[in-house]
């Protein structure tokens, strides 16, 4: 009977929970709307006078405004990947496992599970990445998420604001609506300033409309502030190819923590979000290269091509046109190549 109740409870707390996540949601569904109205209507219908303002105020507002919609709603229910099944422990591996009362042989266990599969990362202890929750080896780069209570595929963060796990997925997409956002409160705090002044001086009579312009431009100036600032530090991760959590905890691999691990130049990097065709660049669709277990990762890349090993992290080496300088340091001279188109 107490049991009964204790599962009671749980369900509604996961309920309960499950509504409230989205809560963040609907706040910025209500501004958003809320900020269509004052501009459509109460700015362009009503404060514009010219005609040929309106038009090309309102054309240009509803074409940011659609690939802003577009990218938001992306981002909210474009579902985080799970690793597939062959990184999942197989029944009778996952028994041995449980059953296994030494931790130095469980380790072996995972070790000799591993060989079989692309796993380059390890623990901070140099163990292979195993999450007891999903019974699985992580893939490289993934993580698991404790609000979608599952591993993610080149887990990013957890974004309330879109009640969803940013990953490899939709990835892109969050950073598409980080852009768009941007560019849609610029382009309303720019072309609502004019009328904003207006209405302080009192050239313009102080009707409804009035409110609303100015609260406006506070809000669209408040909400573009705050994200400029996170879209530039996520510019800033895709440019070195890392995620925030590899941002703020460097990586592991096989031969230890390198904080580059992933970085194969800018454009490469830029490439491994976006994809290879830049018509697709600024579309919500999905173009990003691979399948999200396995990723390209710059040791491997040096040590096929040993002049990567010299070359600067930010730089990409097929748009590399300068000379290249390799030190050789068992021979104590310099040879300097140089490379030209």
């Amino acid at each position: 009977m107490r049991r009964g109740w204790k599962m009671a409870l749980s369900g509604g707390l996961r309920c309960c929970r499950r509504v409230l996540s989205w809560v963040p949601v609907l706040v910025i569904v209500l501004v958003v709307l809320w900020s269509y109205y004052a501009y459509v209507f109460e700015l362009c219908l009503v404060t514009v006078l010219s005609p040929a303002e309106k038009v090309v105020y309102l054309i240009l507002y509803h074409a940011i405004f659609v690939f802003f919609t577009w990218t938001y709603w992306k981002s909210i229910f474009t579902l985080p990947l799970q690793p597939n099944q062959k990184f999942h422990l197989s029944y009778t591996d996952k028994e041995r496992y449980e059953n296994e009362e030494r931790p130095e042989v469980q380790k072996q266990m995972l070790v000799d599970m591993a060989k079989k599969l692309p796993v380059y990362t390890r623990t901070g202890s140099g163990a292979v990445r195993f999450c007891d929750r999903c019974h699985l080896i992580k893939p490289d780069r993934c993580h698991h998420c404790s609000v979608c209570a599952m591993c993610v595929l080149k887990m990013d963060h957890h974004c309330p604001w879109v009640n969803n796990c940013i990953g490899f997925s939709n990835y892109k997409f969050f950073l598409q609506f980080l852009a768009y956002s941007v560019l849609y409160c610029l382009y309303i705090a720019t072309t609502v300033f004019s009328y904003f002044i207006k209405y302080w001086r009192g050239e313009l009579p102080s009707v409804r409309s009035k409110f609303h312009v100015l609260f406006l431009l506070f809000v669209a100036c408040m909400f573009f502030v705050s994200l400029v600032i996170l879209f530039g530090y996520h510019c800033w991760l895709v440019s070195r190819n890392k995620t925030t959590l590899e941002a703020f905890c460097t990586p592991v691999f096989t031969s230890g923590p390198e904080k580059n691990g992933f970085n194969l130049g800018f454009i490469k990097n830029i490439k491994q979000v976006f994809g290879d065709k830049k018509k697709f660049w600024l579309i919500p669709i999905g173009s990003s290269p691979g399948d999200g277990h396995s990723f390209p990762m710059r040791s491997r890349n040096e040590s096929q091509d040993p002049l990567l090993a010299n070359e600067e992290p930010w730089e990409d080496n097929e748009d590399d046109n300068r000379g290249l300088t390799i030190s050789v340091s068992h021979e104590a001279y310099r040879v300097e190549c140089w490379k030209s188109l």
